[in-house]
């Protein structure tokens, strides 16, 4: 399959290898710096190194390799579908379940249960270990999750990540009193320097944004609704983290201890709205707060 990418302003500088395996859904970062060294990636013909760095406007053609028939195992593990028809599923995740295997989760992903009750109805697009998947929340957070069932459907679905028009609402409670009722926050999001494992908000990040608005307030705590612009990894985490209000539960941007009897942060993917590949309509999909969230809110009392 021939992919291309242009490369846009705030892009420029960035290495080749981690531009193509965030732009590119069907990439992780170690296989496109094998497609590069492979000569899969090139730039007005000429192949190129991993270290290359991008110029804005230069467009890359990427040659990504047919899938491989995935060795997963289908599991019978129960789903809550919110949306599904011939191109498209939409599955509630639960807290706790992992989207696609990793080393530490082999099985019992969202994965294997998609191949389950999918069958071979799931696209190729997103590699041998991720068929189907469209974007990705964390295990700790619950909520709404799209999958492709054709490769039509994937690269339909992915073009709308890139240009921001899937949209993604999300509910979260946060620690603190914010004192807007609703804001932006428009800060650059990369890997922690001190600590490659996390994110963090630095100055040669990629572009990040994040709306939010005021839904409740507690003592305390604040209920919100987030709203991407953009979707980088556990920006919201780290969005509401940088402005001094980290997520309720969360031991990694937030405080180091559990709060409120909560395990794992307190956010949810609540609402997505997307044109459907084969229509070209919008879909608007919802779900209802977990229970793990409900108590959350009980347990924080009266609002003030």
């Amino acid at each position: 399959m021939t992919d291309t990418y242009t490369v846009t302003a705030t892009e420029s500088g960035e290495r080749i290898d981690a531009l193509l395996a965030h732009e590119i859904d069907a990439l992780t970062r170690s296989q496109a710096a094998r497609l590069i060294a492979d000569g899969a990636v090139t730039l007005r013909c000429e192949p190129l190194k991993k270290n290359h760095r991008v110029t804005a406007g230069d467009v890359y053609v990427v040659e990504v390799p047919e899938p491989e028939e995935t060795a997963l195992v289908p599991q019978n593990i129960p789903l809550d579908v919110a949306f599904e028809d011939a191109d498209v599923i939409v599955v509630n995740k639960p807290r706790g379940m992992v989207v696609h295997p990793a080393p530490g989760h082999p099985d019992s992903t969202l994965v294997n249960a998609l191949l389950y009750h999918c069958g071979d109805s799931l696209s190729g697009v997103g590699g041998e270990k991720r068929p189907g998947i469209v974007h990705r929340i964390d295990m700790d957070t619950s909520g709404l999750i799209i999958a492709a069932k054709n490769d039509y459907a994937h690269r339909y679905l992915s073009a709308q990540l890139a240009d921001h028009t899937l949209a993604r609402t999300y509910e979260a409670v946060v620690c603190g009193n914010l004192r807007e009722d609703s804001g932006t926050v428009d800060a650059p999001i990369g890997r922690c320097p001190a600590d490659r494992k996390r994110m963090a908000v630095i100055p040669d990040g990629r572009s990040a944004i994040t709306h939010w608005e005021v839904i409740a307030r507690y003592n305390g705590y604040t209920h919100v609704r987030c709203m991407l612009e953009t979707g980088r990894t556990h920006q919201i985490r780290v969005h509401m983290a940088h402005i001094g209000h980290p997520l309720l539960g969360d031991l990694v941007y937030g405080r180091k201890r559990a709060d409120k009897g909560l395990e794992g942060q307190c956010l949810h993917a609540k609402e997505l709205r997307f044109l459907h590949p084969r229509t070209g309509e919008y879909v608007t999909v919802t779900s209802e707060l977990p229970d793990y969230f409900k108590d959350v809110l009980k347990k924080l009392g009266e609002t003030i």
